[in-house]
């Protein structure tokens, strides 16, 4: 057979973060969207979650000797472009995490990590065995971008401007922050914000029309998005525009399979030259 019509390798994104049955946010989200902006999707699940577009009923995390081992297989065949990290479901799991991260930082200091810091669903249900703000201190110092809507940014600092929450979060090791506005009092546009540098500087702001309904996923969607378009090496200016452009795709393109929250369409055709 010949070879002639394969595909280049694409780049491969690492990606740690929970199970959806539903198919809406978590692993079930992030590969799709990894994918179709040009990688392949590496996924070890943290933490198993019993829950549908609404509500989440349960919470079961992975043991962290399984995760580890799944994500050691994986890190010792494949070179890794980027890594992606969701949930990770309890603390344990977190601390191995950052041990893998570890090793592959110290194969390539440059290796972008993005963290979504996911602490609970749309409807405040919770998504970890442990505190999930406590279960995030060991990610910290590892993320490249850290990409926190505003109740999450509001849990993990407090309330304040964005650009005081921004610094609260550097100053615990993040190097960037991507503040996003989608989940905040209901203005007419959702205002996304770039921050990095030691005075917290707001390096690059972004402004979608608000789309009407609500989403199972979409930060999900944005975080991987994120990944996939460091990993194939854009600058982190350019990677956070390509990356909304096709989430606001995403969400446009949803489709509901019950009442309540819509479903991202991530394999709706999207041009990411």
């Amino acid at each position: 057979m010949s070879a002639q019509g394969y595909r280049s390798t694409p780049p491969c994104v690492l990606v740690l973060s929970g199970s959806d049955p539903s198919g809406g946010a978590g692993m079930q989200a992030d590969i799709p969207a990894i994918s179709a902006l040009g990688c392949h999707p590496l996924s070890v699940p943290t933490a198993l979650t019993v829950q549908h577009n609404e509500v989440v009923f349960a919470v079961h995390p992975v043991p962290p000797e399984l995760v580890r081992h799944q994500a050691q297989v994986l890190i010792d065949r494949f070179d890794i472009a980027a890594v992606k990290l969701g949930i990770a479901g309890s603390l344990a799991n977190a601390e191995a995490i950052a041990a893998l991260i570890g090793q592959l930082r110290a194969r390539d200091p440059d290796l972008p990590v993005v963290l979504d810091p996911v602490l609970a669903n749309g409807r405040g249900d919770q998504l970890s065995a442990d505190d999930a703000v406590r279960v995030l201190e060991p990610l910290f110092a590892l993320a490249t971008v850290i990409t926190p809507n505003l109740d999450e940014a509001r849990r993990l600092c407090g309330d304040g401007a964005p650009q005081v929450q921004a610094r609260a979060l550097l100053q615990r090791g993040c190097a960037q922050v991507l503040l996003k506005g989608g989940h905040g009092p209901l203005q007419q546009d959702v205002v996304n914000r770039w921050y990095g540098g030691d005075a917290a500087d707001e390096l690059g702001r972004w402004q979608w029309p608000r789309l009407a309904d609500e989403f199972h996923g979409s930060g999900c969607t944005l975080a991987a998005a994120l990944a996939a378009c460091l990993a194939r090496g854009l600058g982190m200016h350019d990677a956070i525009a390509l990356a909304q452009r096709y989430t606001q795709h995403s969400l446009s393109s949803s489709y509901a399979i019950a009442p309540g929250q819509r479903i991202p369409a991530r394999v709706a055709l999207f041009d990411a030259a």
